[in-house]
């Protein structure tokens, strides 16, 4: 059987998702949804329709345990015709987590979108530390936001982020978000590689302090145009 067909790790199996897996799309769906609620920040937000047709068109990943119980999820998708590839919409059960599962999805998403693509630069966005630990073992580097697609289409799935007006009124600048890439002709070079062990502590500080400061921007903006709103307001019934 080919490797990218199914891992079993532990007690979990880890594959290619298909058309058998459908039944578990709204599931898959709602979990993302209350994920990104918790968090308070967003995985693009998308419909029962569009995770079939990733497990249709045979670019998506999921785990379930030995009694066929779902577990993570994870797909992939291209951009600027297949330059890009993201691996994304990332998720566990909550039952599952802190158990390794995340780590064998990513791991088995980067293998297929490798295969798929191997020449494609492989992109993501993210807040979690876990994930930048994820990507950073498998040679993905934190990049500027311009190293990644310049495609309308990549950057519409934020629009459903609590924090998207911060990406927008920055024009794709900044953001909450971390942006990663692994390039494989940077790959094929023997760059040096991204020690996230060594440097995620400051790096965590780093990325709290520009959240601090981006969402201290976003609240005071909103302040003033409430103050402006009220004023308006008055003037008119003067």
């Amino acid at each position: 059987m080919n490797t990218l067909e199914k891992t079993i790790i532990r007690e979990f199996i880890v594959q290619v998702a298909g058309i058998e897996h459908e039944v578990w799309a709204d599931t898959i769906c709602d979990e993302m949804a209350a994920s990104a609620a918790a968090r308070g920040t967003g995985i693009a937000r998308r419909s029962p329709e569009y995770i079939k047709k990733k497990m249709q068109e045979g670019k998506a990943v999921i785990a379930l345990t030995k009694d066929n119980d779902w577990v993570g999820f994870c797909y992939i998708e291209t951009w600027e015709h297949g330059k890009f590839v993201a691996n994304s919409g990332l998720i566990v059960h909550p039952d599952y987590r802190k158990s390794g599962i995340a780590t064998a999805i990513k791991a088995k998403a980067f293998r297929l979108s490798r295969s798929k693509y191997p020449e494609a630069k492989i992109i993501g966005l993210t807040t979690s530390m876990a994930v930048m630990k994820i990507n950073s073992e498998l040679g993905y580097e934190p990049v500027a936001f311009s190293e990644l697609p310049k495609d309308d289409e990549f950057w519409k799935g934020c629009s459903s982020c609590v924090n998207y007006d911060i990406l927008t009124r920055t024009n794709r600048a900044h953001c909450l978000c971390t942006g990663m890439k692994y390039d494989p002709k940077e790959v094929k070079n023997e760059k040096s590689k991204w020690e996230f062990t060594k440097e995620s502590s400051l790096y965590e500080k780093w990325t709290a302090m520009k959240q601090k400061i981006l969402l201290k921007m976003e609240e005071s903006r909103k302040k003033k145009l409430q103050l402006k709103m009220a004023e308006k307001k008055t003037e008119l019934a003067a």
